[in-house]
C-alpha cells in the first residue's frame, strides 16, 4: 500500500502588510525632514492614525517643555511615544515628570525608532500617537 502526499508544499510566498489606506503612516524620516503619508514636513509633528498636528513647537529635545506635551496628552492615546530627534536622549526632569504624573504609557527613543514603532502600533489597530522631534538639517 502507498501512501499519497495530502499536501503540496510552495516554495515561494508574498508577504505585505495590508494597511488600511485611512491610517497616517510615517513613510520616511531623516535630519530636517519626515514624510508622513503623501506629505513631508520639516517641522516637528505629533501623529496619530487619524490625526496630525503639524508645526509642533519644539526642533530640539531640550527644548520640549512640559506645555508642548498638551496636544500630545489631550489625544488621551493608549500608547505615547516621543521621538527625541536623532539620538535617545531624554527630556528633562520637570517634563519627564509630568508625562509620569498622566498615567498614561510612554517611551523615549531617537525619532527613527519612533517612527518605526509608531507605524506598527499604528497598523495592528493600536491607539497610539507619536511626538516626533525633527531636527534641523546641518
Amino acid at each position: 500500500m502507498t501512501c499519497r502526499a495530502l499536501f503540496q508544499y510552495v516554495n515561494a510566498m508574498k508577504i505585505s502588510l495590508d494597511q488600511p489606506t485611512t491610517i497616517n503612516v510615517v513613510r520616511g524620516y531623516g535630519p530636517g525632514l519626515i514624510r508622513i503619508g503623501d506629505r513631508s514636513f520639516g517641522r516637528s509633528v505629533i501623529v496619530t492614525p487619524t490625526t496630525l498636528i503639524e508645526d509642533w513647537r519644539p526642533t530640539g529635545i531640550a527644548e520640549l517643555l512640559a506645555e508642548d506635551l498638551e496636544p500630545l496628552l489631550r489625544l488621551r492615546a493608549e500608547v505615547l511615544l516621543i521621538g527625541s530627534g536623532l539620538r535617545q536622549v531624554f527630556p528633562e526632569r520637570a517634563t519627564m515628570a509630568a508625562l509620569y504624573s498622566t498615567g498614561l504609557g510612554f517611551e523615549v527613543m531617537d525619532t527613527g525608532a519612533a517612527c518605526r514603532t509608531y507605524n506598527v502600533l499604528a497598523a495592528e489597530g493600536r491607539d497610539v500617537a507619536a511626538a516626533l522631534i525633527v531636527e534641523p538639517a546641518d
